[in-house]
This record gives C-alpha cells, structure tokens and sequence, in this order.
C-alpha cells in the first residue's frame, strides 16, 4: 500500500506533467486558430485565381470581404457562448470537440467541387464552420490553463498560449504566400495533419480538472448575444463597400439597420441576464476592477492592433515593395517575410513578461508594454512613404514587444480574477472582446484610410492616366472609382492600374512607352503614396491615442489580485441577488459598458455618432449619483451609481469591497478588528 508523503508525491509529479502538456497542446491549438485567420489573406489571389473567379468584378468584392472577415466574426460572437458550455459540461470536453469541427472543415475546405460565386460560397460556407471549431478551441483554452497551473505560474502559462495566438496571425502571412505558390489547397491541407494528431492527443491526456456547474441554456441570452452582436459586426463589414454613390457604405438603410438593432439587442441581453436563474454570462464579473480594466485594454488594443496588419500589408504590397523592383505578383510573399521583426518582438517578450507578471504582478509590466506599443505608432507615423527598412523594422519589432508585454500580464491578470466556476465563460468573453476589437479595428481604419484617399485620390489618378494618353472620359471613370477597390487590389497583389485599363480594354490601344509606364512597378505606387501616407498619419495617430487608453485602463487595474481560487465562489444565487441598494436597472448597466463600447465602436465612422455618444454620455453617466469615498461600502453606497464598474475604478473604499460576496470587505476597508475575506497579496504594483 503506498504511503501517504509517497502518493502525495506522485499526485504533484502528476500535476506538474499534466500542465505542460496542457500548455502544449493548447498552445498549437491556439496557433493553429489563429494562423488560419491569416494565411488566407495572402492566399486570397491564388484561392480565386483557383475557383476562376475576379475578386474584384462588379458584385464581387463581398466575396473578398467574407474571406477575409467571416473567420473572425464568427468567432467574435460564438466564443463566450461555447465557454459558457465549458463551463456546464465540460472545458476539456468542449475543448476537443472544437478540434474535431475545425479539422473535419480544413478538409472540406480544401475539396471544393465548384467554380465561381458557387465555389466562394463554399469556401465561405465551410470557413464559418471551421470558426465554430476556432472558437471552441480558443474560448476554452485558457480555462484549461487556469485550471492546471498554480497561481505562481500561471503568467507564464497563459502568456505562451496568447503569445503563440498572435505568432499565428502573422505567420500565416509567410506560410499563406509560401503554400499557395505550390497549390491553393495546401493553405487549408496544413491544418489537417495538426488537427488529427492534436485531436488524438487531446482525448488521450487532457482532463477535466476544473470545477463543472450543469444548468440549463440560457437560450435567450445566447441568441440575443449572438444576434447582437453578429448584426452590428456584419454591418461594419458593408460599411466600407461602397453604397449608391458613396465611396462607403455608411449611409446604407441596412448598414444603419444592423447597427441600430444590433445595440438594441445587446441592451436586451444585459436585461435577460439579470431576470435569469442561471445567466450565459455573470454581468456581476464587470465589477471585478481587474477582469473590467483588463478587457476594456484589451479592446483598445485589439482595435489599434487589428487593422495594423492591414495597413501594414498595403503599404508594403501597394508602395514599398512595387518601388524596390517587387513584382506586384511576389508581393503578398515577400510582405509577410518583411514583417517578421514584428512576429519576432511579441514571440521574445510574450513568455518573458508573463513570467515577470508572476513575480511582479501585471499591472507594471502591462502598462509599461502599452507605452511601448503607443511609441512604436508615433514612429511609424514619422516614416516617409519610401522608408528605409532598418528604421521600419526596428519600429514594428518595438510594437511586437509591447503587444508581446501588454498580451501576457493583461490575459493571467483576467483569469486569475474571476471565480473558477467562472473561468470558461470569462476566457470566452476576454476572446470576445480581442476578436471584436480586431473586426471594430478593420472597419474603422478602413474607413479612415477611404475617408482620406476620396479627398485626393481620385483627382491625382485621374490626371497621371491622362498624362499617359488614357481618354478623358475613362480617366475620370476610373479615378472616381471607390478607392477600397484600390485598397483591396494592393492587399490581393494585384497592380490596380493594370487591372482596371485591361479589363475596359483601353490598355491595348495605347502606345507601348504609355504601357510599360501605366503596368510598371513605380506608376502607382507614386501616385498614391502622398494621400495614402496622409491616411497612414491617422490611422497610426488614431492607434496612439487607443495604446494610451488602453495603457490608463491597464493602470488602474489595481495591484496584484488575489487569486480565484484564493476568492470565494460565485455561486448563480448570490450573482442574481441584488446588493442592497442596487438596483437591476443599475446593475445590469454596470456589466454591460463594456459590450456597448464594442458596438458603439462600429459608429465612430459616421461623425453624427460622435454627437450622440457625447449627448448620451451628458444625460446618464454625468447625471448618475456619486459615491461617497468613505470605508461604508458594507451598507453599499458606492453602489448608489449607475455605471459601477467607474465606481470600482475610482472608488477608494468600492476598490476594497469585493463584490463576490456582497456585504464583506477586506481588511483595509473593515478596519484591523474584522478579518479579511479576500487575503491581500503583496507586490510592487
């Protein structure tokens, strides 16, 4: 019979095995997830070249725009839903089931019988399915993590799963244009033999070791979420197709539709998921400073980080690359080669900071990483349009770090803050938030950039192709063209100039000398680098302004948390109870701030918005009662606000009190003759 100290030994060797196998196997999942979210973007010209079919034609480019963003957005919306289902049956469960779905769809994917609209709409088809095993994957991977590491470690832990989910958006830029120059399926081929040996080993030696609470779907919570916020997400996707005779589609009645109800039925979800016994998603955990700071910065940087890799990608494909002798053709290839000093930076920094967060605390090395990240967006916005690449490359190596800094501490200081019954549906809404970001980032500095391009764009081309023997009349119809089609052409590595004169057929009756000049590699990358870099300088100054934001929401996280399960439990009673003198009105504005932010995110693009948003901010925020700053958060008045989760921020005696168990306090808000519920962590931050 074996000792006691001798089985106790053997279950900590067991531990200490099981977590690193964990974090293997959720590590190449989660880089297998995100990796497809990329690699797609630099196969796109062979893919359509492959189904016969001219992403840019008249009624195609919402094709273009559903292979690119489809993966993303389904993933945006399904993500807390399947964490939810973590947390009900199972995290591991849940968790290879998503391998499963995602490797059943690489292979269909890469088998796609058709031709033409049919065959995108296969790809299509089976990419939101492929999203829905993404989202499985992703939603439930940190849980797993949290689950299986201690406190002390779990920096490191979640830092290399998130850091090996960033590494995965940027390498498959390399990995898309090095496949697709051998066959277009391989792009969808390489996900298989991963997914079948991950699946494998998934099932074999991953356990559910965290807590499980079975219940009953919240099926109105789920459906109004998901409609919600899918609406308002697809809707800023046709916002920047061009509408009527609109360079953008802004204006569309259902563009407006969608983002309208889909508000709307965001609202109506924080209300469901107060009235519920058992809610899809606890608003309560928004009271918690550090899992409300710590999402609100990770939007912000979602939102200043997605659309970079656009930016980027067009910069280099449209103007730097053609102007150094790059074939249009090569240039999706060599631009994800050039970007690699990005991918660099956050793969040095992610594990490095995620084990200083475990010593230090995160608060420090997040916000730090923030400012990083912010200075790296003044840099680029100083660069000429034809840099010199050591200069380029040293400032996207510099944004790589600070990603790689802020990633880590901002994910380990998120889950460790909420309830392990929780962490599933909290992992879920944290992936919720950094996929949302990246959707809300595209539509907003795609819309930026075309808002910039249409004020000079189309007069500039319309003169240089005049100059070059190109009729009047054509001229000015194809400088009056919406610049996203020029946009997308660079992003496809298509020269826009060659493509629109040859498919009217203008291109053949002109001169031979006007030819070479007008399909050259330097005709128009000179003509738009001058608005283009205009529309840079916004962007980037834009993306400066978000790392701010989101570097003083990082800060005011508070110092080191105590651990989750260190905090009492959460039960579903004690979160559907009200705290006295909060109300269910107040309560579930509280949670649902953040969420807003998401959707009103969409609007920034439409400048009535921005009257509304102050006009609204005027009539509820600035009118709700304020707290008193005194140590009475036991009989709740600094509950007495409308939005709590700004009370938690900047309330003294609300930043002691911990919400899981209305009424206690810690020792610093009880005074040194009541104990403490939650026990105070020391640390530098």
């Amino acid at each position: 019979m074996t000792s006691g100290p001798t089985a106790k030994a053997d279950n900590q060797a067991g531990d200490d095995r099981y977590k690193w196998v964990a974090l293997a196997n959720t590590t190449a999942a989660m880089f297998m997830a995100t990796l497809d979210g990329s690699i797609v973007i630099i196969a796109l010209p062979a893919i359509f070249r492959g189904i016969h079919l001219d992403p840019l034609g008249p009624g195609n480019i919402s094709y273009l725009l559903w292979m690119i963003m489809g993966y993303r957005l389904v993933q945006a919306v399904l993500v807390v839903t399947v964490g939810r289902l973590g947390d009900m049956f199972g995290r591991v469960r849940i968790y290879n089931a998503g391998f499963v779905v995602f490797t059943v769809a690489s292979i269909l994917l890469s088998f796609d019988p058709f031709d033409g609209g049919a065959g995108a709409m296969w790809l299509i088809g089976w990419r939101v399915l492929q999203a829905v095993g993404g989202s499985m994957l992703m939603a439930n991977s940190a849980a797993i993590l949290t689950d299986a590491f201690p406190a002390d470690q779990r920096g490191f832990a979640l830092g290399t799963n998130q850091i090996a989910g960033l590494a995965g958006q940027f390498v498959g830029l390399v990995a898309g244009g090095l496949l697709a120059a051998l066959d277009w399926r391989a792009v969808f081929w390489i996900n298989v033999p991963v997914g079948v040996y991950g699946t494998w080993w998934a099932y074999r030696k991953l356990r559910d070791n965290g807590e499980r609470h079975r219940g009953r779907i919240d099926w109105w919570g789920n459906v109004t979420f998901a409609v919600g916020l899918g609406a308002v997400l697809v809707a800023a996707t046709y916002g920047i197709q061009p509408y009527g005779g609109h360079t953008m589609g802004w204006t569309n009645p259902w563009v407006l539709t969608g983002l309208v109800g889909g508000v709307a039925l965001l609202v109506l979800f924080g209300v469901i998921e107060t009235r519920v016994a058992e809610p899809m998603f606890q608003l309560s955990l928004f009271r918690i400073r550090a899992f409300t700071a710590g999402n609100l910065a990770g939007l912000a940087t979602s939102i200043a980080r997605g659309g970079l890799q656009f930016m980027l990608i067009i910069w280099l494909q449209g103007i730097w690359l053609p102007l150094h002798g790059y074939n249009f053709s090569d240039t999706p290839l060599w631009a994800g080669i050039f970007l690699l000093p990005l991918t660099a930076g956050f793969l040095v920094s992610g594990p490095v900071s995620g084990t200083l967060s475990d010593r230090f605390g995160s608060r420090g090395i997040a916000t730090s990483g923030m400012a990083v990240f912010g200075g790296s967006f003044i840099g680029l916005m100083l660069l000429p349009a034809n840099f010199p690449y050591w200069a380029f490359a040293l400032l996207i190596a510099a944004n790589g770090i600070g990603s790689g800094m802020f990633a880590a501490p901002n994910s380990s200081s998120i889950m460790g803050s909420v309830p392990a019954a929780q962490r599933g549906v909290a992992s879920g809404m944290r992936s919720t938030f950094q996929n949302s970001g990246t959707a809300v980032s595209i539509a907003v500095f795609f819309s930026l950039m075309i808002a910039g391009l249409a004020s000079s764009l189309p007069k500039t081309l319309t003169s240089g192709l005049q100059q070059q023997g190109v009729p009047h009349t054509i001229a000015h119809q194809i400088g009056a063209l919406p610049p996203v089609s020029s946009l997308f052409a660079a992003v496809l590595g298509v020269n826009p100039v060659q493509h629109l004169l040859a498919a009217g057929g203008v291109l053949s009756s002109l001169p031979a000398a006007s030819q070479r000049i007008l399909t050259g590699r330097e005709f128009f990358p000179n003509l738009i680098s001058v608005p283009f870099h205009h529309g840079l300088v916004i962007v980037f100054a834009v993306s400066a302004a978000l790392a701010a934001l989101a570097g003083l929401a990082s800060l005011l996280r508070g110092g080191r948390q105590a651990v989750a399960d260190e905090r009492p439990r959460l039960t579903s009673t004690q979160a559907s109870e009200p705290a006295s003198g909060l109300t269910p009105s107040r309560r579930w504005a509280a949670g649902l701030l953040p969420l807003l932010v998401i959707a009103c995110g969409q609007l920034l693009a439409d400048s009535s918005m921005a009257e509304f948003i102050a006009h609204f901010s005027e009539r509820t925020v600035l009118r709700a009662p304020q707290p008193p700053c005194t140590l009475a958060c036991a009989r709740a008045p600094a509950l007495k606000c409308m939005v709590v989760a700004t009370c938690t921020f900047f309330c003294a005696g609300c930043r002691n009190h911990d919400i899981s168990q209305p009424g206690q306090l810690t020792r610093s808000a009880a005074g040194p003759d009541r104990p403490p519920l939650v026990p105070e962590r020391g640390g530098p931050f």
